[in-house]
């Protein structure tokens, strides 16, 4: 049995790319890049189940 879709269900957003100067160059662990490629597998995840909520929207 599926879980009900809630009323308040908006699309998930990508996070915000850094600029490219953000990053220092010093080869810090971790890098700002870093967190954002972690923000962005999390954002393909949550967009990846929403959009089998919302099977509707995967063509938009």
């Amino acid at each position: 049995m599926s879980s009900p879709i809630p009323e308040d269900d908006p699309r998930p957003l990508p996070p915000n790319r850094p600029d490219d100067d953000a990053c220092c160059g010093s080869g810090c662990d971790p890098c700002i890049f870093d967190f954002y490629y972690e923000e962005m597998e999390r954002y393909r995840q949550e967009l990846r189940e929403w959009l089998a909520r919302h099977p509707e929207q995967a063509a938009h």
